[in-house]
């Protein structure tokens, strides 16, 4: 079985160029940005949770749509960037965390995982959506959006994460999507948090 990604692989990537992924540069990247903060059905989350944040390109346009945002990533390199980035935006916080390893003690209306979850194994792929859905107030969304072709270093594609996630989270979160889509090579699915009865 495919074991996740250590952090190592992600400071060596950082080692080799401020943005491995062209987040800040990318026409492919902006759109799909766009695409995801077009998908939220709300103005406005009281409290925000970013798994992955990387260089905090996508976190500064969360950052419009939240009045707190925790956005987290496993490379200290990464982290330096996006603080900077967002050093402006005092409802940000952006801090090393290895989900799921340790995972924040507090209730969301948003978790977004975009373009993390294949680097986990499926065991750690399992307990992060036990805790993401832990964590998920009522009602709250859970933003997926994944690069879907193979890429041979991933223990994951973004179909295996995505199919995984909407089997795992039944029947706690509503039985489909609310928003469910393909564009060119990447899917997104926003899942919605069943209300308690």
């Amino acid at each position: 079985m495919r074991v996740s990604l250590p952090p190592a692989y992600f400071d060596a990537m950082y080692a080799e160029t401020d943005d491995p992924w062209g987040f800040e540069t990318s026409a492919y990247e902006a759109a799909k940005y766009q695409v995801s903060l077009d998908a939220l059905p709300r103005a406005c989350y009281r409290s925000a949770f970013e798994i992955g944040c990387s260089i905090g390109v996508l976190t500064e346009r969360l950052a419009a749509r939240t009045e707190r945002l925790l956005a987290v990533d496993v490379s200290e390199q990464a982290l330096r960037r996006a603080r900077v980035r967002c050093q402006h935006l005092e409802h940000v916080r952006c801090d090393l965390l290895r989900v799921p390893e340790s995972f924040p003690n507090a209730l969301f209306d948003l978790i977004v995982v975009s373009e993390v979850g294949y680097y986990w194994s499926r065991i750690e792929l399992g307990r992060a959506m036990r805790l993401i859905v832990n964590h998920l107030a009522p009602g709250g969304h859970l933003l997926l959006v994944h690069w879907t072709p193979f890429v041979a270093d991933y223990p994951l594609t973004g179909d295996q994460v995505h199919d995984a996630i909407l089997s795992a989270t039944a029947p706690r979160m509503r039985p489909q999507p609310l928003v469910s889509r393909r564009e060119g090579s990447y899917r997104l699915d926003l899942l919605e948090r069943c209300q308690m009865t």
